[in-house]
Formats: structure tokens, sequence, C-alpha cells
């Protein structure tokens, strides 16, 4: 950097960033009269040698965020969408090692599912939007090694019963009455940590993995007896880590979707759980439990806060 182009005060620049935010990319594949959907939304974010457009305006090292939002459609046709995943790479990969101010390259994406429309006809290329949950993952390159974080959120999870929740702390404002027979649900934000962080190694198969974590975690929910939130997260991360080897940590955001029971004693009915009960489901405030599931011997490298993914 020239010494006049740095602001003559104890100022400096820290950690910036940039790229094109949400660029919605859906690639249509046809296989004869059968079609098959990727539709994902993308952000970029690049950062490196980016001092002199701060502190003077020149813009000798920035690629136009215009330029990766180009970039981000003319691979989805060149390359395809194999997975999220795969497509994330292939783009860090080329503004990393395309641009030699670039020495980072941060992709997010969302994945939103499709399903086919069943018909009676030989056509397949009518779909339905899969509402269940958003599928993300984001991949970050520094030039030599990967981080791939995948996950989802808006995964909303109900168990009738097979829940409790007693024993805790009282004092002179706890109200809440002891249950032995209650609703559980949650609406699951997570991510998960691939131990792949280098082209020497062989990656994940993206599709799979995800597929079978989604899995696992829904197993872990349906099996688990549960006694607080607390216990079934670490139920769901502990059964990932045990079946996937490709994942060494596994973060949960779980909010306490709570079921009241209704006081229905002033119309002289009882409601009992045991012969099914009418529940208020009550939108706010919310308990918010979350944690971290780690495999034996790795490092935490989620961020704790979710939001910053």
């Amino acid at each position: 950097m020239t010494a006049h182009s740095h602001p003559a005060r104890p100022v400096f620049l820290g950690q910036n960033q940039y790229g094109k935010a949400e660029n919605r990319v859906v690639r249509i594949t046809r296989d004869g009269t059968t079609h098959h959907i990727k539709d994902l939304n993308v952000s970029v974010s690049l950062s490196g040698d980016m001092d002199e457009v701060h502190y003077s305006g020149s813009n000798a090292n920035v690629l136009p965020t215009d330029t990766t939002k180009n970039t981000v459609y003319a691979f989805a046709k060149e390359h395809g969408i194999e997975s999220a995943e795969q497509f994330g790479i292939h783009l860090a990969r080329h503004f990393v090692t395309s641009q030699e101010p670039i020495r980072t390259a941060r992709i997010r994406i969302e994945e939103y599912a499709w399903e086919r429309i069943e018909t009676p006809g030989e056509d397949e290329h009518s779909f339905v939007r899969r509402g269940q949950e958003t599928r993300v993952a984001q991949i970050t390159y520094d030039g030599s090694s990967w981080e791939v974080v995948s996950g989802l959120k808006d995964l909303t999870v109900m168990n009738s019963t097979n829940s409790e929740f007693w024993g805790y702390v009282k004092d002179k404002y706890t109200t809440l009455p002891e249950a032995y027979d209650r609703v559980l649900a949650t609406e699951v934000s997570s991510r998960w940590r691939f131990h792949w962080s280098d082209d020497a190694q062989q990656a994940p198969d993206w599709e799979e993995s995800y597929a079978q974590v989604k899995k696992h975690m829904l197993l872990a929910f349906a099996q688990t007896y549960s006694l607080s939130l607390q216990q079934t997260l670490y139920a769901m991360g502990a059964r990932i880590i045990d079946h996937r080897d490709e994942i060494d940590e596994v973060r949960f955001s779980l909010p306490n979707k709570h079921h009241f029971l209704v006081d229905l004693k002033p119309f002289g009915l009882k409601n009992d759980t045991a012969d099914g009960a009418v529940y208020y489901a009550a939108d706010r405030p919310y308990g918010l439990i979350e944690a971290t599931v780690l495999r034996d011997g790795c490092e935490a490298k989620i961020p704790v806060d979710l939001t910053n993914l």
C-alpha cells in the first residue's frame, strides 16, 4: 500500500468482504420427456487484497458483483448443478484461482426442493414445491483448504407423547406445572461440518449424505423418550456422528414450540392427555435450546450464533 493512500489518523480497515447476494438460479435438466429441477439461492462473498478500494476508492482489484452474478448463471449451464455443495465448490475454486487479489471465497446456498407430480401420461415435467424444509450449504475456500458446512432450516417436527418435563429448579417466580405426558415440538435449524478439507481427500457423496443425515436426525427425534429438549437434541446429534463418518460436528438451534393444555374446566370438560387432549399452540415467547455435538477429538468450528453462518 502506498503511504499517501492510508488516512493519516489512527484508524485502519478490519475484516471486509463483498459479493452478489441471493442469486436465484433454476436449472432444468432434460432426460427425454423426464425433467429434473435444481432450484438454488446462491450468495457469493469474496475477500482478499481490498484495502485500496476502501481507502481511496480504487477499483483496480475489484471484480464487479455483477460479474459474480453472471458467473453463477454461466456455471449453472456449464457445470450443471449436481448438488448445492458441488456447485459451491466449483464457484469458490473459480473465484480464488482466477483473481489474484481474491484470497477467500465463501458461497452460501439455500436449496428449495421440488417433487414430481405423478400423472397417467408419459410426460414427467410437472412439479410441486416441497415445503418440508430448506436445505442450506456454506462452502469456504482459501486457495488451499476447504470448509463445507451443510444443513437445513424450517424442519418442523412433533412427538405427540413420550415427552416429560419435571424436576426442574423452582423459585418464587415459577408457575409452570410439572408435565409427565406432554407434546414436544420444534422447528429444527441445524448445521453439520464435514471433515473433507483437501482436494487430495475423497469428497463425500453430498446428496446421499444429506438424505442420510436427515433420516438419522428424524429417527433420533422419534425414538428418544424425552425428559428434556436438550436430551433430544443431544440424541439427534450423537446419532448423526455415530452413523456418518464424514461429519465431525453438528450444531442445532431448536425453538421449543410450546403446546399448552387448554383449561376446559369452566365448561365442565376434562382435558386429560390420556384420552386425547386439546392444546393451545403458542407462537411466542418460546424456549430456545442450542448446542453443538462433536466427534471425539474434533474442534468446534461452526459459529455459536447460527445466524452468522
